[in-house]
């Protein structure tokens, strides 16, 4: 199933379909946050009254020419602009193939780099997501490259990949700080653990050499086992809750974002926004086949 999932994400028909039925604006409002970054700020709002941060999400990959990357580029410019006016707590993720890398990662760079200084001034953060497996060593180079110059950019490192716990060390090393997932992308045998077991076990060991020695970072999940693992780490090594956060999605496991914050744990909610939400959605019921029934309760939960 989860094949047949990304390959329906890749589907333009079905994509324009999806993003302009009004029979699946049920579907996406859950989800997305709405069209416009007006509509991500607001809902940004009310994610911060719930003692809750948030990082704001663009939607968008893949760009075909540099028009669009640069138009990207200004969305999330007027982003930390108004995050700043609006004194919400937030932060910002991107992809490098938004910004251009497929067409020039010379241009690509500039896009970031003028991202990140503008959130340095405002003493806020830019979280590069992690793509496909093609792109991870670069991604992890211009991470390196733009927090050495502007100390405001961290790293997305996936469970799955059999890289990681290199990729992990390195950014301890540089204290750059890493969302730790277990990743959503069809891979491989040869990069990328096959069964569920193996990816969970990564998770845990990645989750507790971050939690031991890394700078802030946040742990990505919304399955229980994998956050009562990082707890009982926490506890047994008497880590303080503000040397991390708990990550999770919009609009997925509201109940447990609540509960965690409840019991004094900081959650950030990923509020992704914008036109091309349909690959996104896809993505996030393909990471398991599972998760086509999570999604489905967690509709009927409300």
């Amino acid at each position: 199933m989860r094949n047949v999932l990304l390959y329906l994400s890749r589907q333009q028909r079905l994509r324009h379909w999806m993003e302009t039925a009004r029979a699946a604006r049920p579907l996406s409002a859950r989800f997305i946050a709405g069209m416009s970054l007006e509509d991500a700020l607001q809902v940004a709002q009310s994610v911060n009254a719930q003692s809750m941060s948030v990082s704001l999400d663009h939607l968008g990959e893949n760009v075909t020419s540099l028009a669009e990357a640069t138009a990207c580029e200004a969305v999330y410019l007027k982003a930390l602009t108004e995050i700043d006016r609006m004194r919400l707590n937030a932060n910002l993720s991107l992809k490098l193939t938004q910004f251009g890398i497929d067409i020039s990662e010379e241009e690509c760079r500039r896009n970031v780099l003028r991202v990140a200084k503008l959130a340095q001034q405002f003493g806020s953060f830019v979280r590069i997501d992690m793509e496909g497996s093609e792109y991870t060593a670069r991604t992890i180079q211009v991470v390196k490259d733009i927090h050495a110059e502007t100390g405001s950019c961290g790293a997305v490192i996936q469970s799955y990949l059999k890289r990681s716990l290199t990729d992990v060390d390195q950014m301890n090393a540089r204290s750059i700080r890493v969302r730790l997932c277990k990743g959503a992308y069809l891979e491989s045998p040869a990069v990328a653990y096959q069964d569920k077991a193996d990816v969970d076990l990564n998770f845990l060991v990645l989750a507790r050499r971050l939690l031991a020695g890394g700078n802030y970072p946040g742990i990505a999940t919304h399955d229980e086992r994998m956050i009562q693992g990082t707890l009982e780490f926490v506890r047994d090594q008497k880590i303080s809750p503000d040397r991390f956060e708990f990550q999770m999605l919009y609009g997925v496991r509201r109940d447990l974002q609540k509960r965690l914050v409840a019991e004094g744990w900081r959650v950030r909610v990923y509020v992704p926004f914008g036109e091309a939400w349909y690959p996104y959605f896809m993505r996030r019921l393909a990471e398991r086949p599972a998760n086509v029934l999570f999604i489905a309760k967690t509709l009927l939960k409300g």
